[in-house]
């Protein structure tokens, strides 16, 4: 069963630095017992802080990012290079600044690329290229999430009926928040992960932060949880709602 942690600091930008910290440390860890670490990357503007503030780490000099292989929980269907791509913040904020080995950047397939606007079979090649190590997902050492107002996570939202998908990845149509078609992975795939990390800044996420930790089910926020540890890294305002933990 997985363990539920929850980290509380003053802001957003320690949040940043504790989150950042946390994942050069695992991801040197990882490399010292196997040789290369498996990261899921999320989107929105608490990942791009804690992308900004890892390049500028000294700690990270540590990372063999030739053997770090990079993922995406979900991703606007748009084309490549899209400033709303989650592919195009993480390029600008950090990965293109990093010594990465092209093929273990696996960023989601765009609406320009070779399935064109076909979104299920954009996720389809996605789920194809999980499976390239011979398992049907990676050995993902960390699936980082940020968390929605409404308690989504990824592009799983509440009452959506991919939250029912058992595949892999999944197309997504009418999002209840723009744009409308996305590619994310599945409840079941993000459960996979060693750990799983939900990140949450401001006051416009307490509401969704505290009922997800409070118990409500609803919430796909919820069902986030890792393999072995699920760690809710939150600065105070996103925290106001959670109860106390024993």
């Amino acid at each position: 069963m997985s363990k539920t942690l929850v980290v509380v600091v003053p802001d957003a930008d320690i949040l940043a630095a504790t989150v950042a910290s946390r994942l050069v440390a695992k991801i040197v860890d990882a490399q010292a017992e196997r040789g290369t670490a498996s990261v899921v990357l999320t989107g929105g503007r608490i990942a791009g802080k804690v992308l900004h503030t890892l390049k500028d780490l000294p700690a990270a000099a540590a990372i063999d990012w030739s053997h770090v292989d990079l993922w995406w929980g979900d991703e606007r269907f748009l084309p490549a290079g899209d400033a709303d791509r989650n592919e195009t913040q993480a390029r600008a904020a950090l990965l293109d600044a990093l010594p990465l080995d092209p093929a273990r950047v696996h960023a989601m397939p765009a609406s320009d690329g070779p399935d064109g606007d076909d979104a299920e079979a954009a996720a389809a090649r996605y789920a194809a290229e999980l499976r390239l190590g011979g398992a049907d997902v990676p050995p993902f050492d960390v699936l980082m999430l940020g968390v929605g107002e409404d308690g989504h996570v990824a592009s799983l939202f509440p009452e959506h009926p991919v939250l029912n998908e058992t595949g892999t990845t999944a197309a997504v149509h009418n999002s209840p928040k723009p744009p409308p078609n996305r590619i994310t992975l599945t409840m079941p795939t993000i459960q996979s992960a060693d750990e799983v990390w939900l990140i949450a800044a401001g006051p416009d996420k307490t509401e969704s932060v505290g009922k997800a930790l409070n118990g409500d089910k609803l919430l796909p926020a919820a069902h986030a949880t890792g393999a072995s540890k699920t760690y809710w890294l939150l600065d105070k305002a996103a925290a106001a709602n959670v109860a106390a933990r024993s």
